[in-house]
């Protein structure tokens, strides 16, 4: 028996216009759970309609009030975080305990969004000229939209929405039709929390979503996290309709393993970085960089039984470290690249690819892989495989693979572990990259901070969440008064100066 999803418009579940669906499977089983309606012209419109309703009403209401929707929708979250947890792992097949990581670090987002009162505070000059005074101020640009990945159902969405409403937008969410449930907890916990109808909505679907909300005229910014040829082609429509637009990509992130670093720490690192949620991150390492022939050998040494050894099982096993792949097709595309590095000549140390599991033959599980020699040429080095593929490409010293990252087309994420402090500086100054991490595998930014990458792993000016967040869903007004004082100047012809 497969469970129907709706879309959520209004404050209300709504079947839906479309009279499309798409299928969801259980990643453990390979069977069919459900299946999600995928929202036409008339749905999206529908969602617009009810946002733009909302719109001016949420606007008004006072940041203090916004805020403390959000503080209970927060409590909400803490208290249901195992059964958004379980409805995770059912539908994206992560292991539970990373379901709820996800969801603690969306959790974040929304406590740093109930400062909404302080983030929105404007700036005020006294006196800018004889009589006139200047202040600024910041406003809701009025309906934005989301649209998120598969990897990251909760988290992902919480770097969006929860500044958009702190912010006095509403907000349309389009998530991944493949794990959609947890949207719609999300949305009913919002009105449970108070959030007025409309402010929030949820719409499934695919490619005829995303273009009619990229194309509808009163959606002003677009919200976008997943691979690089869609966040191109998102920012590029958004800008076509006068839309503004932050479009995170794909990634290919980089460890650099120093000779002197702590050799243990920085294995361990690379294993929870690589194949933890089976390296369906955007943040995963997927490329370890040891410089130095002895470096390399120690790394292997330590990692290879490492990677053979990991636990594989169902989200729902506790003992598990990664679970199975989200869908058939990625399996699929995950497999054609280690085939491919294999073809390319590099060296398969761990092949996952026979893996199978028991009791849950017809899930989409495969073994943590690991490839060495591998070199900058190859496909495996280029593309991002977004599965539990580690490839280690060596570097004779330093500036070669720090060279290697600089000239890499994405620029995410990348860390280097090492003990010298000047190596450590040098390298988080000159490097060619948004996040990086010292002696940290997944610099992922606290809330309070903002997170996005560099080249072709983030097309806009704004990063997510944090004070990039309140910028972008925000617009600046300045306002120069100046009130009668009983003396007269006469017109003035000329650009006004304030000599």
């Amino acid at each position: 028996m497969t469970t129907a999803i709706t879309h959520y418009i209004g404050g209300k579940h709504i079947a839906g216009r479309g009279g499309r669906t798409t299928p969801i499977f259980n990643p453990a089983t390979g069977e069919q759970s459900g299946a999600a309606p995928v929202a036409g012209t008339a749905d999206v419109n529908e969602a617009v309609a009810a946002a733009n309703k909302a719109a001016p009403g949420w606007a008004a209401t006072t940041p203090l009030r916004r805020a403390r929707i959000l503080n209970r929708f927060l409590r909400i979250m803490e208290e249901r975080i195992d059964r958004l947890a379980d409805v995770i792992t059912a539908e994206h097949g992560k292991v539970h305990s990373d379901a709820k990581g996800e969801i603690q670090r969306g959790l974040e987002v929304v406590e740093f969004a109930t400062g909404a009162p302080q983030l929105l505070k404007g700036e005020i000059t006294e006196s800018v000229g004889t009589g006139v005074d200047s202040h600024a101020l910041r406003q809701p640009l009025g309906v934005v939209a989301g649209i998120t990945p598969f990897n990251f159902p909760a988290m992902v969405p919480m770097w969006m929405f929860p500044v958009a409403l702190a912010c006095g937008n509403t907000f349309i969410l389009k998530p991944s039709e493949r794990d959609p449930s947890a949207s719609l907890l999300i949305a009913e916990w919002l009105t449970e929390a108070g959030l007025p109808d409309g402010v929030f909505n949820v719409v499934h679907g695919d490619k005829e979503t995303v273009d009619a909300l990229l194309h509808h005229p009163d959606i002003s910014a677009i919200s976008f996290v997943g691979s690089t040829p869609i966040a191109r082609y998102i920012y590029e429509t958004a800008a076509q309709t006068g839309k503004r637009c932050q479009a995170l990509g794909g990634a290919k992130n980089h460890m650099i393993i120093m000779p002197d670093a702590d050799m243990d720490r920085a294995t361990d690192a690379l294993m929870g970085a690589a194949y933890g949620s089976a390296g369906e991150r955007c943040m995963a390492i997927s490329v370890a960089v040891p410089v130095g022939e002895g470096t390399a050998a120690a790394l292997l040494a330590k990692l290879e039984p490492k990677v053979r050894a990991l636990k594989i099982g169902p989200g729902t096993d506790p003992e598990a470290e990664m679970g199975p792949l989200v869908t058939r097709q990625h399996l699929d595309k995950v497999r054609g690249y280690i085939d491919a590095g294999v073809t390319e000549g590099a060296k398969l140390v761990v092949d996952g690819r026979d893996f199978r599991m028991q009791g849950y033959e017809k899930g989409y599980f495969i073994g943590g892989t690991l490839f060495d020699g591998v070199t900058t040429d190859m496909k495996i080095y280029k593309e991002e495989i977004f599965g539990p593929v580690l490839a280690v490409a060596r570097a004779p010293d330093y500036a070669t693979a720090a060279r290697m990252v600089n000239e890499h087309e994405f620029g995410n994420g990348t860390s280097i572990f090492t003990r010298d402090g000047d190596t450590a500086r040098e390298f988080a100054h000159a490097i060619k990259v948004g996040m990086v991490g010292i002696n940290v595998p997944i610099p992922v930014p606290m809330a309070f901070h903002s997170f996005g990458g560099w080249k072709a792993s983030l097309f806009g000016d704004h990063h997510m969440h944090g004070p990039e967040g309140v910028r972008f869903y925000t617009r600046l007004k300045t306002i120069t008064s100046s009130w009668p004082t009983g003396i007269r100047t006469g017109a003035d012809f000329v650009m006004p100066t304030m000599k």
